[in-house]
């Protein structure tokens, strides 16, 4: 199946310091994947590791430094805010925060009403019938058209953000932790009802999250980032079951279900995350890694590409 969204060695750089001593980090660096048609690809890791900045970067909310993003086939990742706007009808943006992502001083109608508004379709729709047509398929009923954001619960918030998305049918949506800051039965409801309207409208989807009980339930794919960098992807059952990355196996580790951790034990990392404009030679993730040994991790190990993606640990992990 052809790709719809193809990244290829992304980076995206930011400026730190002043005058003469001015220097670039990478938040985002040479981050390669794919997305197809009606598929969810799901990346994790540890806050910091550039996952909404690689989300941003994809969506043209921060430019990117190099590399390339193809969407559906367009070079997009060097064009300007004005070339971008055509394509926002087709690639739909889940903020993090739901509540903060809507003004405080539109009602739910406007909020809804605005993607028409902005493409010049205001004239061939009837603006009232189509946002509730999108309250109906998010399971809200037409009276919260008149509601403000902060009459809304945490989950009433997201479902307005998930009918904005997909007010103009996208072809692509980027979720970013769609289901933080909710309870677990709120979780449930979200993820079913994004399932459920991929099913019914096709639409691909990438989704950040922390939470590794989302994958099973609507990830076909999965990457994990690490310090800016795509570490390990495939199928979410080949990650999962035989990570090949010593970060992907504490990851899953550290999360509290039975499907992800098979083992009672739990692995400890040791320190923190190293500076990214102080990169360790060889394997970045050494200084941290529970199963490092020196010399042979400050070698810069190969990228693997049989029965999915990553980077090849040089020394064999232990089965899980």
């Amino acid at each position: 199946m052809p790709a719809l969204l193809q990244v290829n060695r992304l980076c995206v750089s930011f400026p730190v310091g002043k005058f003469w001593r001015k220097t670039k980090i990478h938040g985002v660096a040479d981050v390669s994947f794919s997305i197809a048609a009606g598929e969810t690809y799901a990346v994790v890791g540890e806050s910091g590791s550039g996952k909404t900045t690689l989300l941003r970067a994809i969506a043209g909310l921060i430019p990117a430094n190099g590399g390339s993003v193809k969407f559906d086939g367009l070079e997009i990742s060097a064009l300007s805010a004005g070339q971008y706007r055509p394509l926002r009808k087709d690639i739909a943006v889940m903020f993090q925060d739901p509540v903060g992502s809507l003004s405080p001083r539109c009602t739910v109608q406007t909020l809804l009403s605005e993607p028409y508004i902005i493409n010049g379709m205001q004239k061939q729709r009837d603006l009232r019938a189509e946002v509730v047509c999108l309250l109906n398929m998010v399971g809200l009923p037409a009276d919260f058209a008149g509601r403000y954001p902060h009459q809304l619960s945490g989950g009433q918030a997201r479902r307005i953000g998930a009918a904005r998305a997909l007010a103009l049918s996208p072809k692509l949506i980027l979720a970013d932790e769609p289901t933080a800051g909710l309870d677990v039965s709120a979780q449930g409801d979200l993820l079913n009802l994004l399932n459920n309207l991929q099913d019914k409208l096709g639409f691909a989807m990438m989704m950040i999250t922390h939470n590794l009980n989302v994958i099973r339930h609507v990830a076909n794919r999965i990457g994990v980032m690490y310090l800016g960098r795509l570490v390990e992807e495939g199928d979410v059952e080949n990650v999962v079951l035989f990570p090949r990355h010593p970060y992907t196996k504490c990851l899953l580790s550290a999360n509290p279900s039975g499907f992800f951790n098979e083992s009672p034990q739990r692995i400890m990392l040791r320190g923190e995350p190293p500076s990214i404009d102080r990169r360790p030679m060889g394997c970045e993730f050494r200084q941290r890694c529970p199963f490092a040994e020196e010399p042979l991790c400050t070698q810069t190990p190969p990228w693997d590409s049989n029965n999915g993606r990553g980077w090849r640990c040089l020394k064999p992990l232990a089965a899980k």
